[in-house]
């Protein structure tokens, strides 16, 4: 079996159970798994030098949009809150065929695993002109990243006195058949899985009381996870109280929607007792905070969570409300956000990548992922730390404090996906070519 040995790392924040942080240490590939970490460790197969690096786990996505890559910055959303904005965007989504998923897909996990993500979930939930889920499944196995596609769903349009437009909105018994084909077709539950399938219906406010709770069961009935929008802003808890007469954590336990099998995005105004509810059930939350801070939605109480319990993950949100999928800018904006929130000394950098790479994996359920030591998936980063971003500093290892905002190295089971800073599997040139292309066409 093939062996990879990366030698004589500057540092290995190692992220296992005693958060061990190991100088001049080795770290040793053999197939897709890690086979050792230590000091002094020998290969006959290749090596790739750490000298001058930090090596993290690679970073986790638990929550994103793919297919927005192709709506950055559009006019009459960049100001909007959340309704407004997204009331803007429908039309133009309205026209997404399969290419426009399928690239917007490939270009965006291209720009995560540039940033250092290895394992990254997705939200897809409108299918318009013919569009699937594996239109974004296909992408993630040409850039190589390790992926977790939800089947997302909207049901409840205008006319009904929903957000979304009629176009964009599916039958529900549809929505529900269609779960059942892509977690058949493409969700694999083994350890050191590629793919794994979730069921996402979007939000509380476009789709029914009635296909939250059947999605809850098929997902239990299939053994899959279960993903949706939760309290994103002061609009989502007004929504909630007005229709289900409840705040939206009530209705998510109502609907069986708490539990380790869960994890909701957002959650910006949980309050004490949903944040209690979610420590006793083990359901997660992906933290967005740069889209939350675009959409002027508030600061998500993430200290509060991770003292009570809650698992906590980081998602960098479409691109559409983020404007970029960069998970260690992601990463800064969470610290700096809880010590802006909760004081200086709320959030250490160490602190915040663990939730970037340990906590985004359990949030998903992958204990196999976000760990360096051995019988774990080998899905590791390798930071350069010699040049501006950490010259001067005297804590390389804090990178993100003063560190590279990019990755020199990324292997994702084993596998080298990025060398030297560039995109190893895919031409990137052509592909930000064929991006713009499909953006201008919607443009028009």
């Amino acid at each position: 079996m093939a062996e990879i040995l990366i030698q004589n790392a500057d540092t290995v924040l190692t992220m296992d159970d005693a958060r061990r942080v190991l100088h001049g240490a080795d770290v040793l590939i053999r197939g897709g798994q890690i086979a050792a970490v230590g000091q002094g460790l020998e290969t006959s197969g290749e090596t790739v030098s750490g000298r001058g690096c930090v090596v993290t786990p690679g970073l986790v996505n638990t929550h994103h949009h793919l297919y927005q890559n192709l709506t950055r910055a559009v006019p009459g959303a960049q100001d909007a809150l959340l309704f407004g904005w997204l009331q803007r965007l429908y039309p133009v989504w309205a026209q997404f065929t399969p290419d426009e998923m399928f690239v917007s897909a490939q270009l965006g996990l291209a720009e995560l695993a540039l940033s250092g993500c290895t394992l990254s979930s997705d939200h897809l939930y409108l299918y318009p002109n013919g569009s699937r889920l594996e239109d974004t499944i296909h992408a993630a196995r040409d850039v190589g990243l390790r992926f977790h596609p939800t089947r997302g769903a909207m049901s409840i349009g205008e006319s009904d006195g929903g957000l979304p437009p009629d176009s964009l909105v599916e039958d529900e018994q549809a929505i529900l058949d269609d779960m059942i084909r892509v977690v058949d077709a493409f969700h694999d539950p083994a350890e050191g899985s590629m793919c794994r399938v979730g069921l996402a219906p979007c939000s509380p406010f476009s789709v029914s009381r009635e296909l939250m709770r059947d999605a809850a069961l098929l997902a239990r009935d299939k053994g899959v996870m279960l993903h949706t929008h939760l309290a994103e802003n002061d609009e989502d808890i007004a929504y909630s109280q007005a229709q289900f007469g409840c705040r939206p954590g009530q209705y998510a336990e109502e609907l069986g929607w708490t539990g380790d099998d869960v994890w909701h995005a957002h959650c910006v105004k949980l309050d004490v007792q949903e944040i209690d509810l979610f420590a006793r059930t083990r359901t997660g939350v992906a933290h967005c905070p740069c889209s939350n801070c675009r959409l002027g939605s508030g600061i998500a109480p993430v200290r509060a969570m991770r003292d009570a319990g809650v698992p906590v993950g980081l998602g960098v949100d479409g691109s559409a409300s983020n404007d970029m999928a960069s998970l260690s800018a992601e990463a800064r904006q969470a610290m700096l956000l809880q010590r802006v929130a909760n004081g200086a000394d709320a959030m250490s950098a160490y602190e915040t990548l663990e939730i970037a790479t340990r906590g985004g994996a359990d949030v998903l359920g992958r204990p196999d992922c976000g760990r360096l030591e051995p019988g774990k998936r080998a899905d590791i980063a390798i930071w350069d730390t010699t040049g501006i971003a950490s010259s001067g500093s005297w804590d390389p290892a804090a990178l993100l404090l003063a560190g590279p905002t990019q990755v020199k190295h990324l292997f994702v089971e084993g596998k080298q996906i990025i060398r030297g800073g560039e995109l190893a599997t895919l031409d990137l040139p052509r592909l930000i070519e064929r991006h713009g292309q499909l953006a201008q066409r919607l443009m028009q």
